[in-house]
């Protein structure tokens, strides 16, 4: 394949405000030229990574080769607003299937669009996924545009977790006859698992884990608890940390934190707290609009053990949180003095965070403690 020239850039330290982290972070940028990157996945063997372009591009990126061209056997996304390729994991047996999962907008026949979900073999030269198939699409379709959601979470004991957005139709959220504001849950094959919790509901979708959710835009396994997060964007204010759980209402749009952009209340809102419904695990009353997220587990980096970082797109950071059982504090920002968007937070299998810029000139910044 061939490959664009990586560009080098000088590494720098940024000052953090942490109370418990070195007074500044090293950056590296491994990337730039990125049209608005949105996820990561590493490939084993010290192979670099994949990474999707909303606009509908899965690239290859390894250190000292740079970036491919665009990987062949992509579905064809509906690129418009937040919509586009969304989310790629590696299957938990990707060494023996070398199969890759996608998350990505398409469009219906009225125009309208929703979440689909599928996956494909990546060949041997990561130059193509071969037989791609779809094997879940959020029904019905009903975004013009936003709220997708997409994040794809695969859970360690056979299961693999889709993070739905309610497509800016806030009553839906709470409707169980519809995809929309929902966590789901499938089998490693993309099938509806028996114990799924409204399997035997007449009138509810199957494939429903839990519901009340607006917007959910990171997620990942707790390594410490082995238990699925979630963090969710809010309206204006309150965007969440939730723990979706099998069969639980969080609430959206009848507890919420937040209020309309309009600065009016939200219509179906009974306050903060609604009986019936959880409470979130962690909320912000000013929302930094979160993205993705990841636990710090590595032994590389001792001061960033039981660290949790979220990107936040409005507020331009990487948010660190440290996390004790299941309480949450926010230690400070990273990154702040970048001015970027960030999409997207991994920890690699060096031990360093590996972060994404919502940009048309994204980048690839690879973020460790200075000196450390």
């Amino acid at each position: 394949m061939h490959r664009s020239s990586l560009i080098f850039l000088p590494a720098l330290l940024f000052p953090v405000s942490l109370l418990a982290a070195p007074d500044a972070v090293k950056v590296e940028v491994l990337q730039n030229r990125l049209d608005h990157p949105w996820s990561l996945a590493f490939l084993p063997d010290n192979n670099g990574l994949l990474v999707t372009l909303r606009g509908g591009q899965l690239r290859h990126w390894q250190a000292g080769k740079g970036l491919s061209d665009p990987i062949i056997g992509v579905p064809k996304v509906w690129a418009s607003g937040q919509g586009g390729l969304l989310d790629v994991v590696l299957a938990p047996d990707f060494a023996q299937s070398r199969r890759v999962w996608l998350s990505y907008a398409e469009v219906g026949h009225d125009g309208k669009a929703g979440t689909a979900v599928g996956y494909g073999r990546l060949s041997d030269d990561v130059s193509r996924i071969e037989g791609f198939q779809v094997v879940f699409r959020q029904m019905p379709k009903l975004s013009t545009g936003n709220h997708f959601g997409g994040r794809l979470v695969f859970d360690g004991k056979g299961y693999l977790f889709i993070g739905l957005g309610e497509n800016n139709q806030r009553p839906t959220a709470q409707e169980l006859d519809k995809l929309q504001g929902k966590v789901v849950r499938l089998t490693q094959d993309g099938k509806v698992p028996s114990d799924n919790p409204f399997v035997n509901t007449p009138g509810s979708r199957p494939e429903i884990w839990s519901y009340g959710i607006r917007n959910p835009q990171g997620m990942a396994m707790n390594p410490w608890s082995n238990t699925l997060w979630l963090n969710e964007h809010g309206p204006r204010g309150g965007d969440e940390i939730n723990i979706p759980e099998k069969g639980k209402n969080y609430g959206w749009p009848l507890a919420t934190y937040g209020i309309n952009y309009s600065g009016l209340k939200i219509p179906e809102a009974k306050g903060e707290k609604v009986k019936g419904t959880e409470p979130p695990l962690f909320y912000w009353k000013v929302s930094p609009a979160v993205s993705g997220m990841a636990f710090y587990n590595s032994d590389v980096h001792p001061q960033w053990k039981n660290k949790l970082f979220i990107g936040a797109l409005k507020e331009k950071a990487v948010i660190v949180l440290s996390v004790k059982g299941n309480s949450v504090t926010e230690d400070g920002r990273i990154l702040e003095d970048r001015g970027q968007r960030i999409r997207d937070v991994r920890v690699g299998p060096d031990g360093a965070l590996y972060v994404l810029t919502d940009e048309s000139d994204g980048q690839l910044l690879k973020v460790s403690p200075s000196g450390g």
